[in-house]
């Protein structure tokens, strides 16, 4: 069966993204002198999930991508109390992810599509219980996650498989800040929300 008509196809993805934090400040930071500055760092990370594609008419597939997702964010304070090395909290997480997404298709050209996509994903980091350190008893960020996903890509059909490379941006919707009043780092945050940019490489047949 050719593949620009089955109903429905598995596959695998690799992925490489860069992440980082949406901070927003509370009203406690203009009413200390301790933290002059709160800023997120971008860090690196990768994904590997499995594909399942069902088409839903001509046009569009909806899409089930669990998978695993390597992740460093990084928190930079300058923070006058602490010493040096404290001033930038590394927050390295292993996410069990499931992302629904809808996919609009254009009319194949040759042996080639191009494709928008739009939908949710769950996150839940299985690092946090065994992330320990001095660093995250300065501030923590809640294992859980939502985000809404968007993105486009391209579809190349060869004989055995199909190809798609795609770039997506992914935003949390919810407030990872776990929030403890009597620690400064975390009291000077009102919201801190999740945010990545991701290049995929899909292997569908």
């Amino acid at each position: 069966m050719n593949k620009q008509g089955k109903p429905y196809y598995f596959g695998l993805t690799l992925a490489f993204h860069s992440s980082d934090y949406n901070i927003f400040r509370s009203k406690n930071f203009n009413q200390q002198e301790q933290i002059l500055s709160v800023e997120s760092v971008t860090g690196p990370g990768y994904n590997v999930n499995v594909v399942s594609n069902l088409k839903i008419g001509r046009y569009f597939d909806f899409r089930l991508l669990p998978g695993f997702s390597f992740t460093e964010r990084n928190i930079s304070y300058k923070d006058l109390s602490l010493p040096s090395q404290f001033n930038n909290i590394k927050i390295e997480s292993v996410f069990t992810e499931v992302p629904f997404h809808v996919r609009f298709k254009s009319e194949p050209y040759n042996d080639m599509r191009i494709y928008v996509l739009g939908g949710i994903k769950y996150s839940f980091d299985i690092a946090s219980k065994a992330r320990r350190t001095e660093q995250d008893r300065i501030l923590k960020i809640s294992p859980t996650d939502f985000s809404v996903e968007a993105g486009f890509g391209f579809q190349f059909f060869f004989p055995y498989f199909i190809l798609s490379p795609e770039l997506k941006f992914t935003q949390g919707i919810n407030n990872i800040l776990i929030f403890n009043e009597r620690i400064v780092q975390s009291n000077i945050l009102e919201n801190v929300l999740s945010r990545t940019f991701t290049l995929s490489f899909h292997f569908e047949g």
